[in-house]
């Protein structure tokens, strides 16, 4: 009765949880099923149970048939006080075979649970393990393919682990049967075990001997891995003492295995417990002590001399791991000519430099194009794109709906009504109005902006800020977008989601959102369909967790419709003399995952198929990854170098860029990420996208890049770029300044600024008012043998988040210049006045006073820039004789004037 009480209850609740699990684990399968990856759900689940069961069962069988070789010691015990106590349990006489076996059946069962629980999360080990291939690189020390310590390694040191705690276990337990029924007080030392006992415990011992001669043989072949010596992987030390010391130690484990089979028959506790005591011992003196005084009476008294084989090869294979070795090097001759007309010329770098940095410019657009309390720009992207012929870099943010911020958080209002976010907003880089205010290409509502980026289809039902679950087709229409006094309503009209379908179906959707609303809503039918994981990470993370994320997703616009671009990596951190970085030692961004922002559909292309994890996970999981040549030409015109993996290639070249070992040994070149200003305090300085021609290109391109600076100084020694755009997409270029020619970093421009009586004077004036001066990217940019410093000022109220461009700072040579615009700042730090043309006079003075910096604004701001430049460009082509050119040249001032004085008559 009393067992009665508490089974129903536990049942009730054991079937509530296995009810849970089920309605979570059908749900899963249908919504892979319906992105079209059920093959990667069975494949996921199945790897994970299967390995879980597949380990458990051996441990179980193993245990048992060693506990049940107990069983006839345990009938005869000798210790009589035990057997008292067995025999007059409270559940009866424990000492009969049928019960005996019934505890060892449940230990058997129930300890290996417990202990193998871990298990099926390394399922990946044992799929890389028959699916890994080989790199066609072999490691200098074993000659073994790096494919091996990728691949098949992990599985083996798994698989060691595995076996070692089951013998130990068993040992354990055994053991302990034996010491409880036979105590030393009456039976003596020799008399601790029985016979059956000493036969047993020493095949046991002699099969963990053999299984730790394996263990021996996989932490030699480790060493590739080794932190101990000058570099990352196997040193003098390890070489020329440890690796013996391995090999010393499996043959003494061999042998003590083969001293415990021969004591089965001599039955000698002696003989057992020293067999234990010396491979302890030899453990201890040859795997630890004497590595250890190689290392510190050989290594470290001449250190280089010792490692300097071993430093170069983590060069050569931290170089590979991380991508190094593709990496061209190319001077970047400093010619110091660089004139406003050279300047001018270059108009596709001009055209772009970006005055608005990210963080003020999110505040920006939540001011100007939020509208209501509920929309939320979440992060502001770049990109580039043709805009009326003209190749511009803008900067785009989503609209997002921030259901947190609802005014009204019903359940209805959250799940059925305010279910998408709305539009995109954009501005190009370098366009600022008279209030200091981005440019807006796209905005508003429905969106409006020029016909090449188009946004047909606004809705956001899947973006960063998705988190909760929605029901679309309901009875209810969706809010769309405010309209005046009144609201536009949509329904949606696209195939993700799951349909909510019957009675079964929707109770297991309510137990696994644990709604019970869904149930007794009368705005749900049967075709109403369901969106969950709708956060774009969790949704590819949840597709293919294997992978490593760009914490940085952006949003492209191709043929009207919103998508975003998430680059992926393949990650490990078991290529063997690799220097590891955070956690990794090798990474390649083999995959871009491209979802759609309206009906969520995924799509993984692999970008690098030369990776040979990338290859593994291909013959893993068939029908996942498509090759990049079949993605959208739109969005393919799109990708850009990865961020997170530039950031990455960067730190680790700043060291790895020394091939000389000596050079690498004594850090005598190492560079560094410069230091930069921003909201009053150093920090570092990040990588930024932007459109320039590179010293040696033909035309503006987009590349991600970054400067060097020395470690620990502060001038600049190099940059980095990697390109994005067509062919040339995923090349890496590092263009070093020559040496013994001093330039200024980011930081010593940033103190240069500071310096600058005029400007620290101005800025001072401006905190003491009410506002705040937030300094924003100073941006390096080399151009013609130069290199020219832009950083953007913006005010910011202290009662008010909406910052405005107040001012640019340009650096050049040694002048520091700030002007109210680019344009003017440009000009100024060539000496000029905006609208001059160089070799001409300064205007004379009148009367009137003239307020320096004042912004030429619209056509004839337009007109001026384009009317000295082709002066400029004319006067070059008489000097080259280029008189076609020059003809042309004049024909478009000629317009240009006739223009301007149309204007002057208005």
């Amino acid at each position: 009765m009393r067992l009665m009480k508490w089974l129903v209850p536990g049942l009730v609740v054991l079937f509530f949880i296995l009810l849970n699990f089920s309605s979570r684990l059908y749900l899963d399968w249908v919504w892979f099923n319906q992105l079209g990856f059920a093959g990667v759900f069975t494949t996921i689940l199945g790897s994970f149970w299967a390995v879980r069961l597949a380990a458990w069962l051996f441990f179980a069988v193993f245990l048992y048939v060693n506990l049940y070789l107990t069983q006839r010691a345990v009938l005869d015990m000798p210790n009589l006080v035990l057997r008292q106590v067995l025999m007059n349990s409270p559940g009866g006489n424990m000492l009969t075979k049928r019960r005996l076996n019934r505890v060892f059946l449940l230990a058997s069962l129930l300890i290996p649970v417990i202990l193998t629980s871990h298990l099926g999360a390394e399922w990946m080990r044992i799929r890389f393990f028959f699916a890994g291939g080989e790199a066609g690189l072999v490691d200098p020390i074993f000659n073994r393919d790096v494919g091996f310590y990728i691949f098949r390694l992990p599985f083996f040191d798994l698989l060691y682990q595995y076996l070692m705690a089951v013998l130990v276990v068993s040992i354990m337990l055994c053991g302990a049967i034996y010491l409880f029924i036979n105590p030393p007080q009456q039976l003596g030392l020799r008399g601790i075990f029985a016979r059956r006992g000493q036969v047993h415990l020493s095949l046991l011992l002699a099969l963990t001997f053999l299984t730790r001669a394996f263990g021996y043989h996989l932490q030699a072949l480790g060493l590739v891995f080794s932190p101990r010596g000058a570099a990352f992987g196997a040193g003098y030390a390890d070489v020329a003492a440890q690796l013996p010391a391995y090999r010393v130690l499996a043959v003494l484990a061999i042998l003590a295995a083969a001293a415990l089979l021969v004591n089965a028959r001599l039955r000698s506790p002696r003989l057992i417990a020293g067999s234990v005591v010396l491979l302890v011992a030899a453990s201890v003196l040859l795997g630890g002590v004497w590595p250890g005084f190689v290392q510190k009476f050989q290594v470290e008294p001449n250190e280089f001399a010792r490692e300097e084989e071993f430093l170069r090869h983590n060069i050569q294979f931290t170089r590979i791991a991380y991508g190094l070795n593709d990496i061209q090097r190319r001077e970047f001759p400093l010619t110091g000519a660089l004139g406003y007309g050279e300047l001018l010329a270059n108009e596709g770098t001009i055209n772009n430099i970006r005055l608005w940095d990210w963080r003020p410019l999110r505040d920006t657009f939540g001011q100007l194009q939020g509208l209501r309390p509920y929309y939320r720009f979440f992060d502001v992207d770049t990109d580039r794109y043709m805009i009326d012929g003209q190749y511009r870099q803008i900067m785009l943010s989503a609209r997002e709906m921030n259901v947190d911020a609802l005014p009204a958080r019903s359940w209805i209002n959250e799940r059925l009504i305010y279910t998408h976010g709305y539009g995109v907003v954009a501005s190009p880089v370098n366009e600022v109005s008279g209030q200091g205010q981005p440019n807006l290409l796209l905005r508003d509502f429905p969106v409006a902006g020029p016909a090449d980026i188009r946004v047909d289809v606004p809705q956001i039902y899947y973006g960063e800020l998705t988190n909760n679950y929605i029901f679309t087709g309901a009875l209810t229409d969706e809010f769309d977008y405010p309209q005046g006094e009144q609201n536009a309503f949509t329904r949606y009209d696209g195939e993700g989601g799951i349909p909510l379908g019957g009675i079964l179906r929707q109770l297991l959707f309510s137990l696994r959102f644990s709604d019970y609303r869904l149930l007794i809503s009368s705005e749900l039918q049967a075709g109403s369909r369901v969106h969950f994981y709708r956060n774009i990470r969790e949704r590819t993370q949840k597709v293919a967790p294997f992978l490593q994320y760009d914490g940085d997703p952006y949003l492209v616009i191709n043929n009207g419709r919103l998508f975003w671009l998430i680059d992926a990596y393949t990650t490990t951190d078991r290529f063997p003399y690799s220097e590891p970085y955070q956690r990794i030692n090798y990474i390649r961004n083999s995959v871009k995952v491209v979802v759609d922002a309206y009906d969520g559909t995924v799509k993984y292309y692999i970008s690098d198929p030369d990776d040979i994890l990338i290859q593994a996970y291909d013959r893993i999981f068939p029908g996942l990854f498509t090759p990049i040549a079949q993605m959208p030409e739109g969005l393919r015109k799109h990708i850009r170098y990865p961020e997170q993996m530039f950031k990455i290639q960067s730190r680790v070249y700043a060291t790895y860029q020394m091939q000389n070992t000596q050079v690498f040994y004594n850090r005598e070149d190492r560079w560094d990420w410069p230091k930069e200003i921003y909201q009053g305090s150093a920090q570092t300085m990040e990588p930024y996208y932007t459109i320039i021609r590179l010293p040696d290109g033909t035309a503006p391109e987009f590349v991600l890049m970054l400067p060097y600076t020395p470690y620990n100084r502060d001038n600049m020694v190099a940059w980095l770029a990697g390109r994005s755009d067509g062919d040339n997409y995923g090349e890496l270029i590092v263009y070093q300044f020559p040496k013994g020619e001093l330039l200024y970093g980011p930081a010593q421009i940033e103190a240069r600024i500071d310096q600058d009586p005029r400007i620290s004077e101005q800025l001072s004036l401006w905190n003491q008012r009410g506002s705040s001066v937030i300094r924003g990217n100073l941006l390096v940019l080399p151009i013609r043998g130069s290199v020219l410093y832009v950083e953007p000022l913006y005010l910011r109220s202290d009662q008010s988040q909406f910052p405005e461009l107040a001012r640019v700072i340009v650096a050049y040579g040694e002048r520091v210049v700030m002007e109210r615009t680019l344009d003017e700042a440009l000009a100024a730090v060539f000496g000029l006045t905006f609208g001059q043309v160089p070799g001409t006079p300064e205007p004379p003075v009148t009367g009137e006073p003239v307020i320096p910096g004042e912004p030429v604004e619209g056509e004839l701001h337009e007109l001026i820039r384009r009317a000295s430049q082709a002066f400029i460009l004319s006067e070059e082509a008489v000097r080259r004789g280029d008189w076609a050119e020059y003809g042309r040249l004049q024909q478009e001032l000629g317009s240009i004037l006739i223009r301007l004085e149309q204007l002057g008559a208005e």
